[in-house]
């Protein structure tokens, strides 16, 4: 049962693969990943307007054989360990693991992540952003009560979108989220 008396949390949600890291389609490896350019900075001003981050990733490679949920987690041990060199500090991360024909709840467009989130840390979803590169991210937003989207474009996505802002990429984001 929430307590009422704890404050929201606001919540920047973003996307992994294309927005925390250079999308090389199913990256489990350590000596594949790559940060994108900027997204260290953009997260540290995010943290000074006091903002807590979230990243929500879909992972279809574990359905699908690829790596295993060991290798996803390992991946993001480090990768998390990495942000916290850089003095950047993650809320919490929340993947699911399914493939495209799962029926699950989880896999963005669906908004099963961003609810167990919301569920775990209390988050006020009007305060609160989503930024990822697929529309399948601003859907799962929207779908959860999450108005404030950016669309990152600088990955191949149509610039037809949902999404409130589409910005070429991360280090854009101090025009549109500011105190």
């Amino acid at each position: 049962m929430r307590n009422n008396n704890i404050p929201q949390k606001k919540v920047i949600f973003l996307d992994r693969d294309g927005i925390v890291n250079k999308d090389t389609n199913y990256l489990y490896k350590i000596s594949d990943f790559q940060f994108t350019l900027g997204i260290i900075d953009a997260c540290l001003y995010l943290l000074r307007l006091d903002y807590h981050l979230i990243i929500i990733t879909n992972q279809s490679g574990i359905a699908r054989g690829y790596y295993n949920t060991e290798d996803y987690i390992n991946l993001t041990k480090w990768m998390l360990e990495q942000f916290n060199k850089q003095g950047v500090k993650i809320l919490d991360v929340f993947y699911c693991p399914h493939g495209p024909d799962s029926n699950c709840n989880c896999r963005k467009p669906k908004p099963g992540m961003l609810i167990e989130a919301n569920n775990k840390h209390n988050i006020n979803f009007k305060k609160s952003w989503m930024i990822g590169d697929r529309e399948s991210d601003i859907l799962a937003a929207k779908s959860a009560g999450i108005e404030q989207t950016i669309l990152i474009t600088s990955n191949q996505e149509d610039r037809q979108s949902k999404a409130t802002y589409i910005l070429e990429s991360i280090t854009e984001v101090r025009s549109i989220i500011a105190i």
